[in-house]
């Protein structure tokens, strides 16, 4: 069932992606060349324990971490890892979902340790250019096969990527997983159509080889590119409304001004910002 949220439900979302935002811009002074994956889920535990939120990833379905943190070939749902060393050119995503006063708010983001290179650099312009042009096909009256024909276009006939099929966004709020799924890929015309307040994840995994994965994995979590090819994945929470789609997960309110729910948002982010790098220091040294 699609459930269709009221506007204070909306505004209980909005803070909850204030939340989540603000650990990615924590991660993103904490990230660098020789420090292990698992600093940055200790920074997310940390963090959200001072913000009042809680890490809902951890018990869902067994998952025992905050984060999922994924590297280069793995595509998503890789564990947080204390032997796992980042270097030069990696390209590494964190993923998590944060329940704040029962709102919940999921968005993974990209980054590049240290030098990247021109590859590195091109998939995740790519990736990134691909989740806003998903977004922008998620207006009232549209369907759901409009998203993922705008992604798989833009990553694959125009640019030979591999747009991965076995994981896809879907509803969000009041629990993690909900209807509907959306696919990255597709077909126009296609699918559920988006109605006023139907709160969903965009979130496009972008491969520079074939789109197909290995999911064999003995943790049952993991999964890579089949291919060994690099993998990139950005995300964002939204809600439909009928001024367009507005992103609850953003971190950059003045590059996202267009698609900003209400004006409290950058407020929200400001308090969260600030609270995310006061408990990065810890991590910096």
């Amino acid at each position: 069932m699609i459930s269709l949220k009221s506007p204070r439900e909306i505004e209980a979302m909005e803070k909850s992606g204030a939340v989540l935002a603000g650990m990615h811009i924590g991660v993103r002074e904490i990230i660098r060349p020789g420090i292990s994956s698992w600093v940055i889920e200790e920074f997310a535990r940390e963090y959200f324990k001072k913000a009042h939120a809680i890490a809902a990833q951890i018990g869902f379905e067994g998952y025992q971490y905050a984060t999922c943190i994924s590297v280069n070939d793995e595509i998503c749902h890789g564990f947080p890892r204390k032997k796992l060393i980042f270097k030069d050119n990696d390209l590494i995503k964190v993923d998590t979902v944060v329940n704040l006063d029962g709102a919940y708010s999921d968005s993974c983001w990209s980054y590049a340790v240290g030098k990247a290179s021109d590859e590195v650099k091109r998939l995740m312009d790519v990736t990134y250019k691909s989740l806003y042009l998903g977004i922008d096909q998620c207006k009232v009256g549209n369907r759901i096969g409009d998203i993922g024909a705008a992604i798989q276009h833009y990553t694959e006939d125009e640019n030979g990527y591999g747009d991965v099929r076995e994981f896809v966004g879907h509803g969000i709020g009041p629990t993690m997983h909900e209807d509907p799924m959306v696919p990255h890929y597709g077909k126009a015309g296609q699918g559920t159509r988006l109605r006023n307040g139907m709160t969903i994840t965009v979130e496009p995994m972008i491969n520079t080889g074939t789109w197909e994965a290995d999911t064999s994995d003995p943790s049952g979590w993991l999964a890579k590119t089949a291919d060994g090819g690099l993998s990139c994945q950005y995300e964002h929470s939204l809600v439909v409304t009928d001024k367009g789609p507005k992103i609850l997960t953003s971190q950059d309110p003045e590059a996202d001004a267009a698609y900003l729910y209400d004006d409290n948002y950058a407020e929200y982010l400001a308090h969260y910002a600030k609270l995310a790098k006061e408990v990065a220091k810890k991590y910096m040294k």
